[in-house]
């Protein structure tokens, strides 16, 4: 059976956020949680949670990033057991307002170009972008 060439997908920019974002998760139920968002790009992200969220469940998720509040519907993804008390749960954007997305995409751009400029009296502006562990 002939192979063809998969086509090539471009990911979209991740930013992995160094800041505290809280993020509010309103369920179908009409349950609202809270969550921490440590990254984020247009078409997901990872959020830090006390408890997690059935797989598959579909949200509404508010954040802040930069100067843009971002609202999209979401799709929770498997949960994992967090470094810490929590847990660690993906998410991807299910649908987003197009001037949203464009707003969001702009802002993850800007923050990822400023984390690559020198500040002042900084030797070079490389900061990886996460750490390794040893073991």
């Amino acid at each position: 059976m002939p192979t063809f060439p998969q086509p090539r997908i471009k990911r979209s920019p991740r930013l992995t956020l160094r800041d505290i974002v809280p993020v509010t998760i309103q369920l179908e139920n009409g349950r609202q949680l809270s969550a921490r968002l440590t990254q984020v790009s247009i078409a997901g992200g990872l959020l830090e949670l006390s408890n997690y969220v059935e797989e598959r469940t579909k949200a509404d998720v508010v954040f802040q990033v930069g100067f843009a509040f971002v609202h999209p519907k979401a799709q929770m993804l498997f949960p994992m057991r967090g470094g810490g008390l929590g847990y660690m749960q993906p998410f991807r954007v299910t649908s987003m307002a197009e001037e949203e997305r464009a707003r969001l995409q702009m802002e993850i751009i800007e923050l990822l170009n400023q984390s690559l400029v020198p500040a002042a009296g900084q030797a070079s502006g490389f900061r990886p972008r996460f750490f390794l562990e040893s073991t």
